[in-house]
């Protein structure tokens, strides 16, 4: 691992190498280089198979931060090794080179994150087509600056007939009525 930490930070100027299993690492890359990364894993590290991506909102530091989980199933004599490619992007301009060529699956992934959070992923097939949240007009809801109470209330009409319980109070009428007498 030391040898694959030191050789992807040499040539794409990753940092923050953290083996969190023997099985598994991690690893920060600028965005303006994680497409090259990606692809020099995939084809000269055995990296081959995308296990997934996912964003997270980082609201605080006002970036997403994309993570891609790589799998070398050949590595240690077949055990695999995965490693997770961190890359932050602006929450403001959200926009990231595909990689729906290194790995087909990957514009599933796109899509979602196009719909959940707003990232853009031009050239990327489909991005633009509803994905899970058919008929959805409004913001990307997993950003954390999303208000879904705020957009419940402004959206939908207040129900007649709901009443909230205390649970605790509730489940000792419907249990035990007698000791309300």
């Amino acid at each position: 691992m030391i040898k694959l930490a030191t050789e992807l930070a040499a040539r794409y100027g990753s940092r923050g190498w953290h083996n969190q299993r023997p099985d598994l690492a991690s690893v920060q890359i600028d965005l303006s280089r994680l497409h090259d990364a990606l692809a020099w894993l995939k084809d000269n590290m055995g990296y081959t198979h995308l296990s997934f991506m996912t964003a997270i909102d980082n609201i605080e530091r006002g970036v997403f931060t994309l993570t891609y989980t790589l799998r070398n199933h050949a590595w240690n004599d077949g055990k695999g090794h995965s490693l997770m490619i961190h890359a932050d992007v602006d929450r403001s301009k959200p926009e990231v080179d595909s990689i729906h060529r290194l790995w087909g699956q990957a514009w599933t992934y796109q899509r979602e994150m196009k719909e959940w959070y707003g990232i853009d992923f031009p050239g990327s097939p489909r991005v633009d087509e509803e994905f899970v949240l058919e008929g959805w007009e409004g913001p990307p809801m997993m950003r954390r600056d999303f208000d879904s109470l705020a957009y419940s209330d402004a959206t939908y009409a207040e129900r007649p007939g709901r009443v909230s319980h205390d649970p605790e109070t509730y489940m000792k009428e419907k249990l035990y009525p007698e000791a309300e007498a």
